[in-house]
C-alpha cells in the first residue's frame, strides 16, 4: 500500500510463466492507469467489504491480477465463467477444459488449481480429527467443496475410529462421467490396514442429480458384505450432486 493508503499494482507477476502477460503490449513494468486504478478500487473494496462486497467475475478478476499483471482481465474472468458457469466450476475446472479459454495459459491454471486446493485443504481440516456424527453439516460442505463440480466421477472413502472420529479421508478411484470402478476388497483392506470401525463411502455424480443408480446401489451392498464379514461398519453412502446429496442410510438403501 503507498502512502495514500490505496493498493499499488505489483510490477512482476507471481509466477515465471509468461504466456498471458505476454498479451500486453506496453513497456515492461508499465501499467495503464485506468487499470491500475481499478484494481486499486477493487481491492479496497474486498478488504471493506470482504466476498460479498463484489460479484462473482470480480472476485476471479482479484484471482487473475497477479498472474497477468498488465493487461484487464475483466474479459477473461467473464469469459471463464461464461464457459463454466460460477467461480465454483471456475476454480475446479480440469486443466485441458481451461486450456481452451482464450487467454488462458499455464500461469493461469496453476494460479487456479492452487485456489482449488487451498479451498479443499481448509474444508478438510475442519473435519479431519473430529467427530463426523456431530459435525455432520461440515463434512457434507467439505464433500460438496472437493466433489460437487467435478466433470467425471470420484470415488472417496472416509475412515472412522471406534469413536467415529475421522482419522482417514482417501480418494479410491476416478472414473467418466457416468462410472467409476470401485473394488470392495480393496476397501476392505484398506480398512484393515488403518484399524478403522465404521467406514463412509462418498462419490459424485457429474450430472448433478444425486438419484443412485442400480450399479451405484449393487456396488454398496458389496462393500456392505465385504466389511460386515470383518465386523466394520458402512455408516452410509453419500452420493454428491450440484447442490444436494442423497444419503443411502437416510433413503432406507442401507
Amino acid at each position: 500500500m503507498g502512502k495514500s493508503g490505496h493498493f499499488k499494482e505489483a510490477m512482476m507477476p507471481l509466477f515465471g510463466d509468461s504466456d498471458e502477460a505476454t498479451a500486453a503490449t506496453l513497456p515492461q513494468g508499465r501499467v495503464p492507469s485506468y487499470i491500475a486504478d481499478h484494481r486499486a478500487r477493487l481491492r479496497e473494496r474486498f478488504m471493506k467489504g470482504g466476498a460479498t462486497a463484489l460479484p462473482e467475475y470480480e472476485l476471479l478478476e482479484l484471482i487473475l491480477f497477479r498472474t497477468i499483471p498488465r493487461k484487464d482481465v475483466k474479459p477473461l474472468a467473464h469469459r471463464l465463467l461464461a464457459q463454466f458457469g460460477d467461480l465454483n466450476r471456475v476454480i475446479t475446472a480440469p486443466p485441458e477444459r481451461l486450456s481452451r479459454v482464450s487467454g488462458v495459459g499455464q500461469a493461469v491454471i496453476c494460479d487456479l488449481k492452487i485456489f482449488e486446493a487451498a479451498a479443499q485443504r481448509m474444508a478438510r481440516s475442519r473435519v479431519m480429527q473430529r467427530q463426523v456424527i456431530a459435525s455432520w453439516d461440515v463434512l457434507l460442505d467439505y464433500c460438496h467443496t472437493a466433489m460437487a463440480h467435478r466433470d467425471t466421477e470420484q470415488f472417496r472413502v472416509l475412515f472412522l475410529d471406534r469413536k467415529n472420529v475421522l482419522i482417514a479421508d482417501e480418494e479410491q478411484a476416478r472414473g467418466t462421467v457416468d462410472h467409476v470402478p470401485v473394488y470392495p476388497r480393496e476397501v476392505a483392506k484398506r480398512a484393515l490396514e488403518l484399524n478403522a470401525s465404521a467406514l463412509i463411502l462418498v462419490h459424485n455424480h457429474p450430472s448433478g442429480d444425486p438419484t443412485p443408480s442400480q450399479s451405484d446401489i449393487s456396488m454398496t451392498r458389496k462393500v456392505e458384505a465385504a466389511l460386515d464379514a470383518l465386523g466394520i461398519e458402512l455408516h452410509d453412502h453419500l452420493i454428491i450432486g450440484a447442490s444436494d446429496e442423497l444419503s443411502f442410510r437416510s433413503e432406507g438403501l442401507l
